[in-house]
């Protein structure tokens, strides 16, 4: 045996000291903590969520076809790229979950969290909404909306005409071809090359 005392140890597995190496784990941890200098490395401030102010292009793409092959780039692949993230999602409600999403945001250098609105901030928004349906409502004129509907009446009377002219013209082309038939018939001419009758 290799002990020397004679004693069997029959727990051979190796004991760690818990202690010392919570110690050591705080102490690497302070140490990542600070920076150059001494100084503790500061949080990342992000800014609150705000409002996109550009339109999500879902549309563009849509009922086109596309040649893929090995070489071609990520951002041209199928599906929607994510240049923000580098990454490439495979439909538009993924793609919108994606963009709405924390690690999109994050990237974007944005938290989550929403300015919270005061009670002025919400007055002024609401006279905002209010002078804008006012406007809409100035706008609306009722002689110049009969004077459009009037208009498409007109462009629908017209349409049915050239409708009707182009029925009458047709039945009047079946009508000569029928004639120019009967005459052939009488000249003794059955048809061109064909043995089928059409009766």
């Amino acid at each position: 045996m290799a002990s020397g005392s004679g004693a069997k140890n029959l727990d051979f597995r190796r004991k760690w000291d818990k202690d010392e190496y919570e110690k050591l784990a705080e102490k690497r941890l302070t140490e990542e903590r600070e920076k150059k200098d001494g100084k503790p490395i500061q949080p990342v401030k992000r800014e609150l969520l705000r409002h996109r102010d550009y339109k999500v292009d879902l549309e563009s793409k849509l009922g086109k076809t596309i040649v893929i092959t090995k070489t071609t780039p990520q951002s041209e692949m199928g599906g929607y790229y994510c240049n923000v993230c580098d990454c490439v999602v495979k439909d538009s409600i993924n793609f919108l979950d994606h963009i709405n999403g924390k690690k999109h945001q994050r990237n974007l250098g944005m938290s989550m969290r929403v300015e919270r609105s005061t009670l002025d901030q919400v007055k002024k928004r609401f006279e905002v909404n209010k002078k804008k349906m006012e406007e809409k409502q100035k706008d609306y004129d009722f002689e110049e909306r009969m004077k459009e509907l009037r208009e498409e009446e007109e462009k629908a009377k017209a349409y049915k005409k050239e409708k009707q002219r182009e029925k009458k013209r047709r039945a009047e082309e079946d009508l000569a071809f029928e004639e120019d038939d009967e005459m052939a018939a009488v000249m003794g001419f059955s048809g061109f090359g064909s043995t089928k009758k059409s009766h």
